[in-house]
C-alpha cells in the first residue's frame, strides 16, 4: 500500500497517481491541502524521506521565504509546514518505509520495486 500526498491540480502529482494506477499499486490518495499533515505526521515524514528536510518544502513560495526558516532544521520546516500545508513539495509516494517525492514523477517507480 502507498499512500500518495496528492494535489490534483499539480501536473506532476496526477502523473504520479497515473503511474501508481497503472502499475496496479493499491493507493490510498490523501489531499494534503484538503487533510494537512499535523506535527507528529511530518516528523515521521521526514525520518521515511529519502533526502534532506528542506527537500520536503518548496522554498521558492512566499510563505516559505516570508519565515526567513533555516531549511535544514527539521523542527522549522515542521513548522512552515503546519502554518502554510500549500508548501509541501509533491508528489510524495509514502509506503510506511520510504518516502519519494515524485519530481520527476518516475522517481517514486523505487517503491515498487
Amino acid at each position: 500500500m502507498i499512500t500518495l500526498l496528492h494535489n490534483p491540480r499539480c501536473s506532476k502529482s496526477r502523473q504520479a497517481l497515473a503511474l501508481l494506477e497503472e502499475a496496479g499499486t493499491e493507493v490510498t490518495v490523501r489531499r494534503y491541502l484538503d487533510e494537512p499533515l499535523d506535527a507528529d505526521e511530518l516528523e515521521a515524514l521526514i525520518q521515511r524521506l529519502e533526502g534532506e528536510p528542506s527537500s520536503l518544502v518548496r522554498r521558492n513560495e512566499p510563505e516559505w521565504k516570508a519565515r526567513g526558516a533555516d531549511a535544514d532544521d527539521p523542527r522549522q520546516v515542521v513548522e512552515a509546514l503546519l502554518a502554510h500545508p500549500r508548501i509541501l513539495q509533491r508528489p510524495i509516494a509514502d509506503d510506511g518505509r520510504r518516502a519519494i517525492i515524485g519530481r520527476p514523477p518516475e522517481a517514486i517507480r523505487a517503491l515498487l520495486d
